[in-house]
């Protein structure tokens, strides 16, 4: 089951291993407390599964593989629950907080009192799938509006789950790079406000907001370890994710904190061309990858500016990996556990498993039979013809 990820063309470059300080300085302890307080007290919050693979790290002849499976989270699908719904929430608190004058409660802002000020606002994003089902997620909650605009490759049960939470969504030509292009415009013309997990010049504070909410996953993970992993293995895309994670390991572990690597499609790897170049740096997209959520081909700026100092690896994986990867969490062999992952669920373990099972490779990133790896399996099935497709292609 595991010859296609031994002969996977895996590039491989290292990180900038800038000495700074951007883990806690760009992503404070104190952000990451305030959307801790805020997420757990939702309905329906609940840390998602811990669980340990067992064996296929003997297998991979490692120590350790731990596995957080996001698919339950919310209800929603994936991570990305914890993010853009929070940033709706921040949102909104600092519109009233200054329409007001005074200081409004983060717990306040869906009480009945701004619900007339909160229907008159517009949310807007570009997304692949999961960032704007919690957008929209978020909006409903609150009571705003929402627009949601994907790429023509999203796949239509995709939208149509947005729909459901009550979003407009407006599908355009191009790649995700030109959605957000377009939502920067709409919002621009229409006094929409943007609700984006990608930085740009003069915008931060929404995306900070994004990987703040992220960082409940790290905090869930660092509460049932013992010790730290070795290694954690991330997805790509912007890079917020593996920001948030990475700066959230960084304050909790300290100088025990785990190798970063960096995981990415070969068809979108504006990670591994920055860390290249040193800066944040583009990577034009020719063709979409399977790994829909991963299909990013401009970095966010506020997250590189942590990944610069935190990540050593950054690999990018090609697409032949991505169905065996799906098959084998659905179809796992020796007793691990059954979990229904999405295609850009498994980035992360697509790529330990290349990296462990071609010698190069493991000597670069230092596998060995001590090392304990963790792996963020960022959604379920959010798509089921999709998942459906990808089980028969495998």
């Amino acid at each position: 089951m595991l010859q296609p990820f031994e002969t996977a063309v895996v590039s491989h470059t290292s990180g900038p291993n800038r000495a700074g300080d951007a883990a806690r300085r760009v992503l404070t302890s104190a952000d990451f407390d305030a959307a801790i307080g805020e997420i757990s007290s939702w309905e329906g919050y609940a840390p998602t599964p811990l669980v340990e693979l067992d064996h296929l790290a003997e297998t991979l002849g490692i120590e350790k593989v731990i596995y957080k499976h996001e698919g339950p989270r919310f209800g929603l699908g994936s991570f990305k629950a914890l993010g853009g719904s929070y940033a709706a929430f921040r949102l909104l608190q600092r519109e009233f907080s200054q329409a007001l004058g005074r200081q409004v409660p983060l717990a306040d802002v869906t009480n009945p009192e701004y619900a007339e000020a909160a229907s008159k606002i517009t949310l807007i994003t570009a997304t692949d799938g999961n960032h704007g089902r919690s957008v929209a997620w978020g909006a409903r909650r609150l009571g705003t509006r929402s627009r949601i605009y994907i790429h023509a490759e999203v796949s239509e049960g995709r939208a149509q789950a947005m729909r459901d939470l009550g979003a407009e969504v407006i599908r355009i030509d191009g790649d995700y790079d030109a959605t957000v292009e377009v939502t920067r415009r709409d919002a621009k013309e229409n006094g929409w406000f943007i609700v984006s997990d990608t930085s740009w010049p003069g915008y931060s504070e929404i995306p900070r907001d994004v990987m703040a909410g992220y960082g409940v996953m790290a905090q869930e993970i660092n509460s049932e370890l013992d010790i730290p992993p070795t290694h954690v293995f991330l997805q790509g895309g912007v890079g917020g994710l593996a920001a948030s994670v990475a700066a959230a390991l960084r304050q909790r572990w300290g100088a025990d904190s785990p190798r970063v690597v960096v995981v990415e499609p070969d068809l979108a790897p504006c990670l591994l061309a920055s860390a290249k170049t040193g800066d944040a740096t583009p990577a034009p997209i020719s063709e979409e990858t399977m790994m829909a959520g991963l299909s990013c081909g401009e970095p966010s700026k506020i997250a590189w500016d942590i990944l610069a100092d935190e990540v050593r690896d950054f690999i990018t994986i090609p697409e032949s990996v991505v169905a065996p990867a799906v098959k084998l969490m659905a179809r796992p062999e020796g007793g691990d556990p059954v979990i229904e992952a999405g295609e850009s669920a498994i980035a992360g373990l697509a790529g330990l498993i290349c990296a462990a099972r071609q010698d190069e490779l493991r000597a670069k990133i230092n596998l060995d039979a001590a090392s304990r790896v963790l792996l963020i399996g960022t959604e379920g099935v959010t798509d089921p013809m999709v998942y459906a497709k990808i089980l028969e292609a495998a």
